[in-house]
């Protein structure tokens, strides 16, 4: 039987405090992996992640910075090696928000602020932590875009700017550094189920749910299964991939 093992491995998973990003954390320390828990600000979601981990019988860390800032993500790596060691696993999830409104109407910094959450955090986690993977001679850098990047939606401009930005700057990397058996994919999930639609009973949208092939959404465990999946030796020979995991609305073609 096939498993997901990551058993000896230590991943870092940015915006793990985030709704998405806790449940790819605890995906992940299921598998076996040490989890390094990333925050920005929501430092007691990211406490309460790290003992969820914890209680696996796998190490976790909370660990904080603006991923967007190059010293801020050297400083977390230092302390990720320092209680954890060198990760092999990098999920780059963290993202800023901000209201979206029509081109015409965005604001430049919004468009400044994706370019810097989208294409600066997964360039500045790279050059942190790949060096280490190259010396082991393996390694998984993970990120997730969206199912917005080839939707192009009214009022998706600055978000889709920042996430096609960050699409070219990973497939140059799957290619620099495939040699040393390091993969570079993406996931991009739909609109998915989270805690917060549990909670408020908002699980099913039919307007949104008539145009997908499944006639459902998504849930962040099917997401996170995803990454876990990507994350492993099962998918060593996968790299430079954009993954829509949204129930078919959209297809990439050939």
């Amino acid at each position: 039987m096939l498993t997901i093992d990551l058993s000896g491995k230590i991943a870092v998973v940015t915006g793990a405090s985030g709704q998405l990003g806790r449940v790819m954390a605890r995906t992940l320390a299921q598998c076996g992996a040490d989890v390094a828990v990333h925050y920005h600000k929501n430092r007691e979601k990211a406490e309460e992640v790290a003992g969820q981990i914890q209680s696996l019988g796998v190490r976790a860390v909370p660990v904080q910075a603006d991923v967007a800032d190059e010293a801020g993500v050297r400083a977390m790596r230092d302390a990720i090696q320092q209680e954890l060691g060198a990760p092999d696993i990098i999920v780059n999830n963290a993202v800023a928000q901000y209201q979206w409104v029509s081109a015409l109407e965005q604001r430049p910094e919004d468009y400044e602020g994706q370019f810097r959450s989208c294409v600066l955090h997964n360039l500045l986690m790279a050059q942190a932590f790949v060096p280490a993977m190259i010396e082991k001679g393996w390694g998984r850098v993970v990120a997730i875009s969206t199912e917005c990047a080839m939707q192009n939606f009214p009022s998706q401009s600055a978000y889709v700017a920042g996430k096609r930005g960050m699409d070219g700057l990973l497939r140059v990397l799957a290619k620099e550094i495939g040699a040393h058996q390091i993969t570079v994919n993406q996931v991009a999930p739909g609109w998915t189920i989270s805690d917060r639609d549990r909670e408020a009973g908002t699980e099913s949208n039919e307007g949104y749910e008539k145009s997908v092939p499944l006639k459902r959404r998504g849930t962040d465990q099917e997401i996170a299964n995803v990454v876990a999946f990507l994350a492993s030796d099962l998918a060593s020979y996968i790299t430079g991939v954009y993954v829509p995991v949204c129930g078919g609305n959209v297809m990439p073609a050939i």
